[in-house]
């Protein structure tokens, strides 16, 4: 068996009803990815025109964790619109979320978390480093509250979480 992918030419009108062009498989988001982007959009588009500018997109996926520059974002938004203005609608800023979404390794998501734990780079979560990151959270959390939180997922029982152990812990959630 074959198959034939086409894709829009350059001469063709891209309408919002043409069929996107072959990137690969198109990812559903979630209900509440939807929503946080619906959220994240509106506050964005402070003026309620509809649309936000391209410096304004630049500065909402940072906000969403995206490391994206300005070149970034013009060809991400050339993608879905090649005659662009200089603004994105919302439909069109979904396409490039959702775009970006299924481009996301969740283990390297995961492993960039631990580190935001491991400041020390000791290759583990001690109670230091979770007292520390309670503070900075303002969680008033006590010391045993902390601890039983490592108890909880600690499987050797060393006393802290390890890269293994935490990413174990964060493939069990339903973020994952």
């Amino acid at each position: 068996e074959s198959y034939h992918i086409t894709t829009p030419s350059k001469h063709m009108s891209k309408s919002r009803s043409a069929p996107r062009p072959a990137r690969g498989p198109k990812i559903e988001l979630s209900d509440d990815q939807k929503l946080e982007l619906r959220e994240a959009f509106e506050l964005f588009d402070a003026d309620k025109t509809g649309s936000i500018d391209l410096h304004e997109l630049k500065v909402l996926m940072r906000a969403l964790g995206f490391d994206v520059k300005k070149p970034d974002i013009v060809r991400m938004v050339h993608d879905v619109d090649p005659n662009n203005s200089g603004s994105v609608d919302y439909p069109q800023f979904l396409e490039i979320m959702t775009d970006r979404y299924a481009e996301r390794n969740p283990e390297e998501e995961i492993i960039k978390a631990f580190q935001l734990f491991d400041d020390d780079h000791s290759g583990r979560i001690s109670l230091r480093n979770m007292k520390r990151v309670a503070r900075e959270l303002g969680e008033n959390l006590s010391e045993d509250e902390l601890q039983a939180m490592i108890d909880e997922f600690d499987r050797d029982q060393d006393g802290e979480i390890s890269g293994d152990e935490f990413m174990y812990i964060m493939k069990q959630s339903t973020m994952y």
